[in-house]
């Protein structure tokens, strides 16, 4: 809530305000122009800033050389500093220089925000007597100074990694080299392993072929041995196959004897179960018959049910009522009298109709005293 401002407090702070505006555009009127100042800022800067931009690129050129030539780390990581000190100088020359139009341009709008803040201030003080505008002012101006300081941060934050992100390529450049030493120490020494190799494998070669003869020789004798055991086998598996032959027609006149034995059977019981299946027809059409008329028998009882049922419910139905007519009927009998002796026991103590108190004679002593 803005404060509200009056009488003399008014007066003063008004006058602050006017004194301060007048000031400030005193400061403008004095202050150097940033277009004509340029040219002379250039030319103060130009010398400084062209020599550290010299430093600049052989740095990066220095680096680029050690990154390619794949040099060991300290050269590259005093290359890298080398190029950190050539900008950090860069940075504080154009930071620490007075002459610079950056500078003076920032000066300019400043005092120009200033004048407007106080004038929107002095405009609001007149008109209403609050400075309602001057806090607003304010809060906007820390809400940008707080992006500005979160801007600086992660600015910083970026550089700090990227420190760290250098650190961890210089790290992992030692890393690599030390792997790609050992990788071709092991190249040579499984280039000596693969020599080795050839002359055990000829060797081995030699072994394997002579081997193999042998087993060649080995296997014909077998297959010669195996091709008599063969001979034979099929000598008597051709006794076997023939006592076979023998057995199935022996077989064969068994399961046609069988056949008609199992077919004349099978008459027989054809016959029973066409006869079984008529005397379980009609026990089926009786047993049909028999419940249709316990059906017929169980709707009679069904029916006569609830017609009792019926009967039964309109009774207690009846009594029900009756028996409440009768509770009313008590009911308003007790209250009755409950009203009656209500209305006997009033009557009784306020004295009324039959039970009203006879009035007093007067006094003969009254009568007395009135002769006197």
């Amino acid at each position: 809530m803005a404060a509200h401002i009056s009488g003399i407090e008014l007066l003063r702070v008004s006058s602050i305000l006017q004194d301060c505006c007048d000031q400030l555009a005193v400061l403008g009127h004095i202050m150097p122009d940033t277009d004509k100042r340029r040219a002379e800022a250039d030319m103060v800067l130009s010398a400084d800033i062209s020599a550290v931009m010299e430093q600049h690129r052989a740095a990066e050129v220095c680096l680029k050389v050690a990154r390619e030539a794949r040099v060991d780390g300290d050269a590259v990581s005093e290359a890298t500093h080398q190029l950190h000190r050539s900008q950090k100088e860069l940075n504080r020359i154009l930071a620490e220089s007075r002459f610079s139009s950056d500078n003076l341009a920032k000066v300019q709008r400043d005092r120009q925000f200033l004048a407007q803040v106080k004038s929107d201030t002095l405009a609001e003080l007149q008109e209403k007597g609050t400075f309602q505008s001057l806090w607003q002012a304010l809060e906007e101006e820390k809400k940008r100074k707080a992006n500005l300081q979160d801007i600086i941060i992660r600015e910083e934050e970026g550089c700090l990694r990227a420190k760290a992100l250098q650190r961890q390529l210089l790290d992992i450049r030692k890393e690599k080299t030390v792997a790609l030493q050992w990788r071709e120490e092991m190249t040579a020494h499984l280039k000596d392993q693969l020599q080795e190799m050839k002359v055990k494998t000829s060797l081995e070669r030699k072994y394997v072929k002579s081997c193999a003869e042998l087993l060649v020789y080995q296997g014909q004798k077998l297959n010669t041995r195996q091709e008599k055991q063969l001979e034979d086998e099929i000598k008597m598996l051709e006794g076997k196959l023939e006592e076979e032959r023998r057995v199935h027609k022996e077989m064969e006149s068994f399961l046609k004897e069988h056949q008609t034995n199992l077919e004349v059977k099978l008459e027989y019981w054809v016959e029973r179960y066409e006869k079984d299946m008529e005397d379980k027809q009609q026990e089926l059409n009786a047993l049909r018959t028999n419940k249709n008329n316990n059906l017929a028998q169980l709707q009679d009882l069904a029916k006569k049910y609830r017609e009792s049922k019926q009967v039964i419910i309109e009774d207690r139905l009846v009594k029900d009522n009756l028996r409440r007519q009768l509770e009313r009927a008590q009911l308003e009998r007790n209250a009755a009298i409950k009203i009656q002796s209500w209305w006997r026991g009033t009557v009784v103590r306020k004295c009324l109709g039959p039970y009203k108190k006879a009035k007093k004679p007067k006094s003969k002593e009254r009568k007395k005293g009135k002769k006197k």
